[in-house]
């Protein structure tokens, strides 16, 4: 059903199963991890075949999270009964996980979604016949819609997304311009207010994060600050990535909450 993912022999479902009745029985996490570790490819397969849909905004280390998390779920709740085998039961789950998690990330209503699928097959089609991008008026035409009401989908479109401030945007007349000359300058740092509000955000980050457990803080200064993987980390700590995932959603979680009274503050200086 889905590809290789590496070099290594593919288990059986044979195998996965008497590997996973095993844990099963003894309840041992080792057992587990192996599980995790046979499946892990699968998590970044389908993260990867599904990164074109993600928000500029999204890490995808993030999402590779969320899908281990998931394939750990899918093993404890694994019910061979029910006829998939767990490769299949995983798949579902991994899949789900993912796509939940993308649409908890975008807060742009479906119909806009499919406004901005539309005018993308539409550009593609034009410039496939054409051999030229279409103009407003003529993607419009396309589309069988107004160029007014193309332009607000667009506006709309673009407000829905956290961008690199160097991607390309359509201009007026119709060039290509980085996003970052169309922003008027705001400089929040000759602000004494605002300058105050940035360092009272940092100083409770700071505190908030030095209250977490040391294993806890070196995972995160891995990940955020020199920018290892999950498995690069678990190489480090010499833990299995599964882990090394949990470890990074507990932390997440306690941040959180010890930050959740300061929201205000943080919406304020983000």
């Amino acid at each position: 059903m889905k590809p290789e993912t590496g070099s290594r022999r593919r288990i059986s479902h044979e195998e996965t199963l008497a590997l996973w009745r095993q844990y099963k029985a003894s309840g041992d996490q080792q057992v587990r991890n192996r599980l995790v570790l046979t499946f892990a490819p699968l998590v970044k397969y389908i993260v990867y075949n599904k990164i074109r849909e993600l928000p500029a905004r999204c890490e995808v280390d993030d999402f590779i999270s969320c899908g281990l998390e998931a394939l750990i779920a899918s093993i404890d709740r694994y019910d061979p009964e029910k006829g998939a085998t767990l490769e299949q039961y995983a798949w579902t789950r991994i899949h789900g996980a993912v796509l939940d998690e993308l649409r908890r990330q975008d807060w742009a209503p479906r119909s806009l979604r499919r406004w901005e699928r539309d005018i993308s097959k539409a550009r593609d089609r034009f410039s496939s016949n054409h051999g030229r991008q279409p103009t407003t008026e003529e993607l419009a035409e396309s589309m069988g819609t107004s160029p007014d009401e193309l332009r607000t989908r667009q506006s709309e479109i673009a407000s829905s997304d956290v961008t690199s401030l160097n991607s390309l945007v359509m201009s007026d007349d119709e060039t290509n311009v980085e996003r970052i000359d169309t922003i008027e300058s705001e400089d929040r740092q000759i602000d004494p207010e605002s300058a105050a509000m940035t360092e009272a955000a940092k100083a409770r980050f700071r505190r908030a994060f030095a209250s977490l457990p040391d294993r806890e803080r070196e995972v995160a200064v891995l990940l955020y600050v020199k920018n290892l993987t999950l498995r690069e980390i678990g190489d480090i700590l010499e833990v299995s990535e599964s882990r090394v995932c949990q470890i990074h959603s507990e932390l997440k979680k306690k941040l959180r909450t010890a930050l959740k009274d300061d929201a205000g503050l943080f919406s304020e200086v983000a």
